[in-house]
Order: C-alpha cells, then structure tokens, then sequence
C-alpha cells in the first residue's frame, strides 16, 4: 500500500495512521474492495504494535470507511461518488479601490477599550444564571437601561416590560413579519431591497409606499394592515418625515387599527440641529420602534431592541423563544454597562462629530453647484445625477464603489425611462481616514464627466398637498 505515516508525528502513530487509509481511500489510491494486509503483517512493516493496528482498522470501519466480516478480512468499502464542484466564476469582481457605498458605519471607531472594561465589569458582577438560558425578551438590565437611554435620547416612551432584545433590526422585521401573519405591510418607496426580501421570505406581502419630499404619503398606503417607515432620515432619499406627515401617519394607524413600524437606524446622528425625536413618542399605542447598535458601534454584535405596544408584547416575545430562544446574554451585559456609565452617550458624540466632518468636506469637495440630498442626518447622502448608468460606469473605472437609487425602486427599470429621478447614493462612514480623501477626490471627478439633471430639486418626487 501507497501510505504515507509519519511514525513521530505529533498527533500519535495511530491517529497518523487512520489519517494515512483515510487519505487513501478518498483519493482512490486504494480502491473500493481491495483487501488490506492482516494487521500482524502491516504492524511489522510499519514498526507498530498490531494493536495501533488493530484498533485503527476498527476506527475506520466504524467510519464507514473499511469493512470487516469473518473469513474475508478487512476490506476497502465503497464510498458514494463526489459531486463534481461547480464550475467556478471566470473571475471575480475586483475589489474596489475606494468604498463609498451607504449602510456600513467606520467601524474603526468602535471604542474597544471602553467595551472591554464594560465586558470585565459585567463578568465580575454578572450572576450565575446570566450564563443559562434566558429571558426571550432580554436581560433585565439592557432592558432597564434602555429605557432610560430612549427616552433622554430619542423621546421613546419604553418601559423595560415592553422592550424585547433582538440580534439585529433584520430579526425584530421578521418577528413581527411573522406576528402580523399574511396582511399587507407597506414599505417605503423607494427603501431598502433587502428588508423588503427580509418580509417576504417570512411570508409577509410587501405593497409599495411612495416617498416624496415630506416623506411617505400617508393617502397612498391602500389596504395595508402596517406600515415601514424611517422618519428621521428616510433611507435612501435622506428627507424627515413632515410634522403634517407624522400627524397623518399615526391618524391612520389608529383608524384603522394598523401597526406603524419605525426603523430608526440613524436618528442619533443630527448634525445641524437636535435630533428629530422619534414617532414612537407621539403613538406609542400604535409604532414598534425598532432600534440597533450596529451604526453607534457596529454590525458584529448582532444587538438590536424593540420597543412594543402591549398587544404585541406577548406574541412578538413568543415568536423570538421560537425563533432562537434569546439573543446572547454576555454582550447585553456589556451594554448595559457601557449606556450607565456613559461611555455609549460619549461614543455617540464623538462619532456625530467626526461624521459631521466627513459630511462637510463631501459637500466642500463636490461644490455648491452640484445637488446633494439628505444631508441633514445619518451615514449617507444623495447625489443627483442625469444617468445613473453612465455615472457608475465612470465610478468602476475609477475604482470606486457606490450605491444607486435607481435599485431601490420597488419596480426595476432605468429611472429616466419611467420618469423617475436618478441618483448616486454616497456613505460618508467608510472608507477610514486616511483613504476617505481620494475617495472623495475619485466621486469628483466621476460627477465632473457626468451631465447634471435638467431639474435639479427632483432628486426626490415633488409633493403634492401635505395631506397625503
């Protein structure tokens, strides 16, 4: 036999051995059938004791991979035929030089030293069932502190009995995907592709809620029993939910006995002014406020909250103990002290400023001439643009990547074609310091060789009467 034993490996003669006949057998050198020496035999020419031998034929056969029956010896066993892999791609894409598209905060800033001493602290005092199972809706101290953190910071009127701790925005959307069952839910348009798939593959029926310059037009929702908004800083045209809007929107919901679902996935981030305090706060009867860390700190810890009307308490909590039981207990922990000693509080500052200064030099770098929307808030901007096709091809040859609005749309197709407006949609949390320049040098000159749209304030629909 074609065997290859290292008698002195580290990992021990009979483990080096079942590693030898396993490679053996898989690679076909020795083939299904074939009879293998006696292991008095292959002892002595191996300079193994016959029962290292023996007891690695044994291992094997209880693998599947040998057989032994009584007068024919042991045996190579057939194994089931590979699958050929599937052909690989040609090539694949490159990765860009400079990264602009939205979603991703700077991840360079999470405060790790500020965590690790909140992660030690909630070790130390952490008690001996914080390592059980838990609560589906969360730990009881994330939960409290939470309460306290939303309503000085976001004005979320949240007691710690209706907050229910998830692991991320997408699992409080499925959730609640799943509670509501097949009624319509309106999602904005246009708004994320990904969380419209996120409610159909939980067996929602996603409706289109057209957006236009005072935010989602409340006269349009039709027969949907929720609606998906983003009022702070809708996600990607960047305008605020009107005041006449907010006051429409939670009319509706209580006509109609409908569920607002608030995604406030950057409202800490208000840079010309305080920021616009939640929805929740006006109809806290009638919105689930669904919150996240993943823009504060960042998408790896998997933390986000939801902040329930009590009729939905109870079914939202079932669906989460069916779901993953409860989100991990230790980083809840970690929370809970990084928000009471205020080193959260002092992240988020220090975070608003530095993006503020990134918006500032992408509005100083693109000039005034040039529109940019959304500027007001959040982690990214809309720029407008007269072909998005030509736009993005200038950025690939550039290197640089960025989002497009023409993909948000609940409806494919160019944007010009169907008379609706075209636009590049800018993140300003990413790339790092040192490549964010070029980065923006890069959009400069993409947007210099790119014509400007013939009406310049219709980067997002007109509104018609507030109303609506």
């Amino acid at each position: 036999m074609d065997l290859h034993v290292e008698a002195d490996s580290a990992e021990g003669r009979r483990a080096g051995l079942e590693r030898a006949l396993r490679d053996a057998v898989r690679e076909g050198r020795l083939a299904p059938g074939e009879p293998l020496p006696a292991t008095r035999r292959l002892a002595a020419e191996l300079g193994m004791s016959r029962n290292t031998v023996k007891a690695a034929y044994d291992q094997l056969v209880a693998e599947g991979y040998l057989t032994a029956r009584q007068g024919s010896g042991t045996r190579v066993a057939p194994l089931p035929p590979v699958a050929a892999e599937p052909p690989r791609a040609a090539a694949r894409a490159r990765a860009p030089r400079f990264d602009l598209r939205p979603g991703s905060p700077d991840v360079g800033t999470f405060p790790a030293a500020a965590w690790l001493r909140a992660m030690r602290r909630a070790l130390a005092t952490a008690p001996s069932p914080a390592y059980d199972y838990g609560d589906p809706r969360g730990r009881i101290e994330l939960r409290t502190a939470l309460s306290g953190y939303l309503g000085r910071a976001r004005g979320v009127l949240a007691p710690p009995e209706r907050i229910v701790v998830t692991s991320g925005y997408v699992q409080g959307l499925a959730l609640l995907t799943r509670v509501l069952g097949d009624a319509p839910i309106a999602m904005e348009d246009p708004g994320l592709p990904f969380h419209r798939e996120v409610v159909r593959h939980n067996g929602g029926t996603v409706t289109a809620a057209p957006v236009d310059a005072h935010g989602v037009r409340v006269g349009e929702l039709g027969d949907a029993r929720a609606v998906v908004v983003t009022p702070a800083h809708q996600y990607p045209t960047g305008v605020t939910l009107h005041p006449g809007r907010r006051r429409a929107l939670t009319e509706w919901a209580r006509a109609r006995d409908g569920v607002i679902v608030e995604d406030d996935y950057d409202g800490e981030f208000r840079y010309d002014r305080q920021p616009v305090g939640a929805l929740q706060g006006m109809a806290p009867g009638q919105v689930v406020y669904l919150g996240t860390a993943s823009k504060t700190l960042g998408p790896a810890l998997r933390l986000g909250w939801m902040v329930l009307p009590p009729q939905l308490v109870d079914v939202v909590v079932d669906a989460k103990l069916h779901s993953d039981h409860h989100t991990e207990s230790l980083g809840q922990l970690a929370l809970t002290e990084l928000i009471l000693a205020h080193a959260y509080d002092r992240h988020v500052r220090a975070c608003r400023l530095r993006y503020r200064r990134r918006r500032d030099l992408l509005l100083e770098r693109l000039g005034a001439g040039r529109g940019v929307r959304g500027i007001a808030a959040g982690l990214h901007a809309l720029v407008d643009v007269a072909d998005e096709e030509e736009a993005l091809a200038r950025a690939d040859a550039e290197g640089l990547a960025v989002g497009r609005l023409g993909e948000h749309w609940h409806t494919a197709g160019p944007g010009g074609a169907q008379g609706r407006p075209q636009g590049l949609v800018v993140g300003y949390g990413t790339p790092g310091e040192g490549a964010y320049p070029g980065a923006l040098e890069a959009l400069a000159r993409v947007l210099a060789g790119t014509g400007k749209p013939s009406s310049p304030r219709q980067a997002v629909p007109p509104a018609p009467e507030l109303g609506r």
